[in-house]
């Protein structure tokens, strides 16, 4: 039995598509829509729209941006050129631009290496930052993807594929995180902290 017109269903099934969001939430979200004054109602489609039509991927690093040409990171005289932080996905730049240590530029994969999920080095943004490497201007990559089995597969088979380029491949360092304790931490995450410990 159906308990929402098809209009209002059809709405509560698109917010159901969207990550994290399970059938009450969508229907929370399909709610409030409704409850919207129309002028805010047009807005909220209309910047879905406008979104959809104005953000592209930036033609250097593969990161959202609006326009033809390359993204304000990868425009910034200000950016240490030679030096490129891979990343999975989009937010993961946001991420690291958060820190505000960072000054290098970015190379957005757009996923991870999952066969589980069908995902291979064709379906990324592999050869794009290949030939950023290879045009010689890049002294350090910087692997950060997650380190989950995927994201480990996906560092690994990048660090061989640009091991010819004679450049320096690094790895993001994991360990224990501020504000924790010993006590809590697993075998893998103290291994990793053993491994990447420096010198005070």
């Amino acid at each position: 039995m159906q308990y929402f017109p098809p209009a209002l269903e059809q709405l509560v099934e698109q917010f159901a598509r969207l990550p994290g969001i399970g059938r009450k939430s969508a229907q929370r979200l399909a709610f409030f829509v409704l409850s919207l004054p129309d002028e805010e109602a047009a807005a909220f489609a209309g910047a879905i729209t406008a979104a959809k039509s104005s953000i592209r991927c930036c033609p250097v690093c593969q990161n959202f941006t609006e326009g033809e040409g390359p993204c304000s990171i990868c425009a910034s005289p200000k950016r240490d050129h030679s030096v490129i932080c891979v990343v999975a996905e989009a937010k993961d730049v946001v991420a690291m631009e958060r820190s505000r240590e960072y000054q290098g530029l970015y190379h957005v994969l757009h996923g991870v290496i999952s066969p589980m999920n069908h995902v291979g080095p064709d379906d990324l943004h592999v050869k794009e930052l290949v030939e950023r490497v290879a045009a010689g201007q890049v002294g350090e990559v910087i692997m950060a993807t997650n380190p989950d089995t995927e994201g480990e597969a996906t560092a690994m088979y990048l660090s061989r594929l640009l091991k010819p380029f004679q450049v320096k491949v690094t790895r993001l360092a994991y360990g224990i995180p501020v504000g924790s304790h010993l006590e809590y931490a697993d075998d893998a995450t103290l291994m990793r902290a053993l491994e990447g410990r420096r010198e005070m």
